[in-house]
């Protein structure tokens, strides 16, 4: 079918090729050979008078002009989908759908385990693809390429729907025989410690903790940066170590850890925990039953409130260690 002699279908195969980033992958994706798709890719340049796509090994690299389309073919092509095509009613244990959502190693261990366990009892089908957090995560909400982000929400888009999940807020943490967490501790005593930083999004990035640091001139001594909360408590066990990390994932990992929390010498806010999905998810029957799901849990986490155990109970702990 044409309009305005564009081949519709050549639609279909622009966003399989900007979703895969590769020829075979993308000719799967909607049924077609490779011969078939390579065609699509002949008369698509030909229309749009620009190449769409050059080769970086055997990844499709898109120009200005296929970025360009990304977005509003997905989004007519889910315009389409949800508000054209006849559908079944909705039937959660009929479902057989990838949610594809973009969280960090803390929400995956705190609070996604939980929803993939639910989701396997009431749709055995569904399947999901977890992606580390972007710095554009914006972008891919725009375009359709995520179903949903879960991250802090002072730093989701404006452009997107979103719901608060829970309340979560930074702790000190270090092994259960550091002396140093026993008793209340002091700003100088916190700087002049070893620290395990995280580096979120990249080398550019300072450690989250920094912006609850007064801006006295003053430096911590930074012996080891990772990546990601998970990688600091091996870091921190039998050593003089600390790091700052949410309370609920150092919760989880004093179950197999000789942990020691304390509070920080100055105070970070509490943050919450938010989920966002793409605009033009919001009518779509499958992605509000996830959203309720992911909804429920955050509920289901927040009145949970963990909160910090007595130094007492800490050398208790310690001890069962030993």
């Amino acid at each position: 079918m044409r309009f305005k002699g564009l081949d519709l279908n050549l639609l279909v195969a622009l966003d399989a090729l900007m979703t895969e980033r590769n020829l075979s992958a993308a000719a799967r994706k909607i049924n077609l050979s490779q011969p078939a798709m390579s065609a699509a890719v002949a008369r698509l340049r030909s229309y749009f008078g620009d190449e769409l796509f050059g080769m970086r090994g055997r990844r499709l690299v898109p120009t200005s002009r296929a970025e360009a389309l990304a977005a509003p073919v997905r989004e007519a092509l889910t315009h389409i989908d949800l508000s054209i095509i006849e559908r079944d009613v909705f039937d959660p244990a009929r479902l057989n759908r990838r949610f594809r959502i973009c969280l960090s190693d803390f929400i995956t261990v705190v609070f996604f385990r939980n929803v993939a366990e639910r989701v396997a009892r009431e749709a055995p089908a569904v399947s999901f693809e977890l992606v580390a957090l972007p710095d554009a995560h914006d972008e891919l909400l725009r375009r359709g390429e995520v179903d949903f982000v879960i991250l802090p929400e002072l730093l989701m888009s404006s452009a997107h729907p979103s719901a608060p999940l829970f309340e979560e807020r930074l702790v000190c943490v270090g092994c259960g025989t550091n002396s140093h967490l026993s008793r209340r501790l002091t700003f100088d005593t916190y700087m002049s410690m070893r620290h395990v930083a995280v580096k979120l999004g990249g080398a550019r990035k300072t450690p989250v903790e920094d912006s609850f640091l007064p801006d006295l001139g003053l430096s911590r001594r930074i012996e080891i940066f990772v990546e990601s909360f998970s990688m600091i408590p091996p870091l921190l066990v039998g050593t003089s170590r600390i790091g700052t990390m949410p309370l609920g994932l150092v919760k989880h990992f004093q179950k197999t850890m000789p942990l020691r929390i304390a509070e920080l010498p100055q105070p970070f806010p509490p943050f919450t925990e938010a989920v966002q999905w793409p605009v033009l998810h919001k009518s779509d029957p499958e992605s509000r039953w996830m959203r309720e799901i992911l909804l429920q849990e955050g509920t289901r986490i927040a009145g949970e409130e963990p909160s910090i155990i007595c130094a007492s109970e800490r050398a208790d702990a310690a001890g069962n260690f030993a």
